[in-house]
C-alpha cells in the first residue's frame, strides 16, 4: 500500500513507513554493531559515505501518525489528539536511498540541530508553536501595523482638507498614489535580493527606520512636488518589507502553519486601519497647534512611531531559529536547546529544501532568471494583478466618498472601522476554511462572489443619491469582503518548492498585487465624479474576468497534477527511487512534486 507523504514542501509518493503511538522518550538507539562503510569507495565521498553509514547502521525508530495535531492555538482538541504520541511525521530522512541527495550542507545555520534521529510528541510541538506565535508571530505582526499606519494615513489625512491645503485636485492624489505603488513595486524585487543577501533580520529593521524618517518629513509638505517626492520615496523604501517578512516567517514554521499565520498577519494591517482610525480622530484634533494642520500632526506622529518599533526591531528578530542568543534577548536565547531540535527538525523533514540555501547566501543572476521565467507560477501572479482592484478602488474613496455624503472629518474617521473589523473578521474565517477544507481556488473565489452583487448595485444606483446612512451601509458591507490575500501568498509559497524560488516568486507576487493597486488607483478619474459610473464599469468588468480566472488557476494545476501522475505511475518502482535520488529536476519541475490548487 502507498500513500502521500510530505517531503521538499510537495507529496512525494512513498511506502508507507511504521508508524506508532509510542511516546516521543521511547529510546530507538542507532545500531553500533553494524558494518560502516569504506569512505574510500569510488561512488562515495567522506561526507556521503558518513551520512549513509550512519543511516543503514541505524534501527528504525517509531514516526508520528498524520493528521492529529492541533493547527492553531484555538483549535479544539479532538479525539484523535493525543499530546503525548509521536509528533516526527515521515520524511525522505527516513529513506537511506534518499537521504544523501537531501541532507542540509554543513554551511546551513542549522545544522547543528539537525538529526533525522530526533523525535518529540505532538504535546511538545504545540508548545512550541504557541511559543512560536509569541516570540516571533507577534512582532511580526506589529512591524506590519507600522507599515500599514504610514502607507494608509494618507486616506485620513484627506478627510482634514489635505488636497486643499496643499492647493491638489483628486488627479494629483491618484498621481501620488501610483508613483508610490510604482516605487513600491520597483523596489520589492531588488529589496527582497538585498534581504537574501544581508538577512531580513537586518535589511527589514534598516527600512523601517529609512521610511520613519520620511515619514515624518511630510509635516513639512508644501506643495504638489514635495507630496508625490513623498510618495515616491516612501514607495521605494517600503517596498519589499511583506515578502521579506514572509520568508523570515517560513524560517520558523511549517507550511500550513503559515498560511493560518499569513491570516494573522494582514488581520495585524486590518487592526492598524482600526487603530489609524482613531488616532486620526485624535490628532486630527491638533488642527491649528503650533498653526498647523490637523494632517500634519498625524504623519509627524505616526511615523515616529513607526520609527521606535524599527529600532526594537533590530533587537526583536534572531536571524534564525538557533540564532536568538544576544545581549538584548539573554545570553542563552529564547529556546532551549530541545525547542532548537525539535524547530529545525520538524521544518527540514516537511521541507527539505529549507536547507539548500543559508539565511546570507545571495542569489546569482542565473539563479533568479531561473526563478522569474517558471510558468508554473504565473497563474498565482496574474490572479495577483486582478482580484483586489475591484475592491481597491472603492475602497482608496471610501473617506472623500462618506465626506460628500455630508459626514464631517471626524465621524468619516470613524465610519470607516466597521469595515476594517468585518474585513479582518471574514478573511480570517476564510484563511481558515481554505486550510480545514484543504481546498485554495474555490475558496479564494469567494471574496468575488461576495463583491459582485455590491458592484451591480453600485452599477444600478447612484450611490450619492441614498440616504447618507444607507449608503455608508452598502459601502460597509461590500468593503468587508472576505480577502483571499493571505491564502494566495502562502499558496505561492508552497507551490514555489525552494529557498530561491519562494525568495523571487513572493517578490513577484507582491509585485502583481501592487500592479493591481496602479490599476485601482486610476479607475476613478475627476471627469467621473461624483458617480464614478464608467469606473464601476470597469470594476464590474474586471470582476467578472477574475471569476474565471479563479476557476482557470483550478483547471491549469489539476491537469499539471494529473499529467505528473500519469508520467510517474508509468515508472517502475526502481525507475522512481533512481529518479529521486538522481533527477537534475529541481523545486516544482520535479516529477513526485504535485501543486496546491
Amino acid at each position: 500500500m502507498r500513500r502521500f507523504t510530505h517531503t521538499r514542501g510537495y507529496r512525494r509518493l512513498a511506502s508507507a513507513p511504521e508508524t506508532s503511538s509510542s511516546s516521543a522518550t521511547d529510546d530507538f538507539a542507532t545500531d553500533s554493531d553494524s558494518p560502516a562503510l569504506d569512505e574510500e569507495d569510488g561512488d562515495l565521498n567522506k561526507d556521503e559515505a558518513h551520512v549513509t553509514a550512519r543511516l543503514l547502521g541505524r534501527k528504525p525508530r517509531a514516526l508520528g501518525a498524520p493528521g492529529n495535531e492541533k493547527r492553531f492555538w484555538f483549535q479544539r482538541s479532538k479525539t484523535s489528539y493525543d499530546p503525548d504520541t509521536i509528533a516526527t511525521q515521515p520524511s525522505v530522512f527516513d529513506d537511506p536511498e534518499l537521504a544523501d541527495a537531501y541532507w542540509p550542507s554543513d554551511e546551513w545555520e542549522n545544522i547543528h540541530r539537525f538529526d533525522p534521529d530526533e523525535r518529540w510528541t505532538w504535546g511538545e510541538e504545540h508548545r512550541l508553536t504557541r511559543k512560536l506565535d509569541v516570540k516571533i508571530m507577534a512582532f511580526a505582526a506589529v512591524m506590519f501595523m507600522a507599515l500599514e499606519l504610514d502607507r494608509s494615513n494618507i486616506s485620513q489625512a484627506l478627510t482634514d482638507n489635505f488636497l486643499e491645503d496643499l492647493g491638489m485636485t483628486t488627479n494629483d492624489y491618484n498621481l501620488g498614489n501610483t508613483l508610490f505603488k510604482l516605487a513600491f513595486l520597483c523596489a520589492e524585487l531588488p529589496s527582497q535580493l538585498l534581504a537574501k543577501w544581508v538577512g531580513p533580520d537586518i535589511w527589514v529593521p534598516t527600512q523601517m527606520v529609512l521610511w520613519s524618517i520620511v515619514g515624518s518629513a511630510q509635516f513639512y509638505l508644501k506643495g504638489r512636488a514635495s507630496f508625490l517626492a513623498c510618495r515616491a520615496l516612501l514607495g521605494m523604501l517600503q517596498g519589499g518589507f511583506i515578502p521579506e517578512v514572509i520568508l523570515y516567517l517560513s524560517y520558523f514554521y511549517k507550511h500550513h502553519e503559515l498560511s493560518l499565520r499569513l491570516g494573522f498577519f494582514w488581520t495585524a494591517a486590518a487592526f492598524a486601519d482600526v487603530l489609524g482610525g482613531f488616532l486620526a480622530f485624535g490628532l486630527l484634533h491638533l488642527r491649528g497647534v503650533e498653526g498647523q494642520a490637523g494632517w500634519r500632526w498625524l504623519f509627524l506622529t505616526e511615523g515616529l512611531l513607526t520609527l521606535v518599533v524599527g529600532l526594537l526591531a533590530y533587537v526583536l528578530m534572531p536571524s534564525s531559529p538557533t540564532s536568538t542568543a544576544s545581549w538584548f534577548r539573554g545570553k542563552n536565547g529564547w529556546f532551549t536547546e530541545r525547542e532548537e531540535k525539535i524547530m529545525v527538525n520538524r521544518i527540514i523533514r516537511e521541507d527539505p529544501s529549507k536547507s539548500s540555501m543559508h539565511n546570507r547566501e545571495p542569489l546569482t543572476p542565473a539563479l533568479l532568471w531561473q526563478s522569474m521565467k517558471d510558468y508554473d507560477l504565473w497563474p498565482i501572479y496574474i490572479l495577483g494583478l486582478t482580484f483586489q482592484t475591484p475592491m481597491t478602488a472603492p475602497s482608496n474613496y471610501l473617506t472623500l466618498s462618506l465626506r460628500g455624503l455630508g459626514f464631517d472629518t471626524f465621524k468619516t474617521n470613524l465610519l470607516v472601522i466597521p469595515s476594517k473589523v468585518l474585513h479582518v473578521i471574514n478573511m480570517l474565517g476564510l484563511t481558515y476554511a481554505s486550510e480545514v477544507f484543504g481546498e485554495l481556488t474555490i475558496i479564494s473565489l469567494i471574496g468575488q462572489i461576495w463583491a459582485l452583487p455590491f458592484l451591480i448595485l453600485i452599477n444600478v444606483f447612484d450611490i450619492n443619491e441614498m440616504n447618507k446612512w444607507v449608503a455608508w451601509g452598502v459601502m460597509t458591507a461590500f468593503l468587508c469582503y472576505p480577502s483571499a490575500h493571505p491564502i494566495q501568498v502562502g499558496w505561492n509559497s508552497r507551490n514555489s518548492n525552494t529557498v530561491r524560488a519562494r525568495t523571487v516568486s513572493a517578490a513577484l507576487y507582491n509585485m502583481s498585487v501592487q500592479t493591481s493597486g496602479i490599476i485601482a488607483a486610476n479607475i476613478y478619474r475627476k471627469d467621473d465624479a461624483p458617480r464614478y459610473q464608467r469606473g464601476n464599469h470597469v470594476l464590474l468588468s474586471l470582476l467578472i474576468i477574475n471569476i474565471f480566472l479563479y476557476l482557470g488557476t483550478k483547471l491549469y494545476y489539476m491537469k499539471r497534477n494529473a499529467y505528473r501522475d500519469r508520467k510517474w505511475a508509468a515508472m517502475t518502482e526502481d525507475e522512481r527511487l533512481d529518479y529521486q535520488a538522481n533527477t537534475t529536476d529541481e523545486g516544482n519541475k520535479r516529477l513526485d512534486f504535485r501543486f496546491a490548487h
